[in-house]
């Protein structure tokens, strides 16, 4: 599906009226804002939480809004903590361990239809 982007009005958006969805032990994630190219997803982590090895056609960026996270991305590992961020191109394996517990910012393209 191809939408014209002139044919859809700015927006502001507040996350508040968004639902909590647990997906997970220790993790729960809430859907910020979406249309056909991109989606804006926040997901928090307690200690401990992991966000298991798995794989999407998406591209993904990831911004650490706090905590401290072990991030794989293929069969690179690294630690990460908030301010920093890391991009996972399209079929790509990747995960993260929560070793403080904290916040993801992911944005996601195209939208990502098992989420909604």
């Amino acid at each position: 599906m191809t939408t014209d982007t002139k044919d859809i009005p700015a927006s502001f958006i507040s996350e508040e009226g968004a639902d909590w969805k647990d997906v997970g032990p220790g993790m729960r994630r809430r859907i910020i804002s979406y249309d056909a190219q991109m989606m804006l997803v926040k997901v928090t982590f307690e200690t401990g939480g992991v966000g298991a090895m798995h794989h999407h056609v998406h591209v993904q960026q990831s911004y650490i809004q706090s905590g401290v996270f072990e991030v794989t991305l293929g069969e690179e590992k690294q630690v990460l903590r908030a301010g920093d961020a890391f991009y996972v191109p399209s079929d790509v394996w990747h995960g993260v361990v929560c070793l403080e517990a904290g916040v993801l910012l992911d944005a996601f393209s195209p939208m990502r239809e098992d989420f909604v």
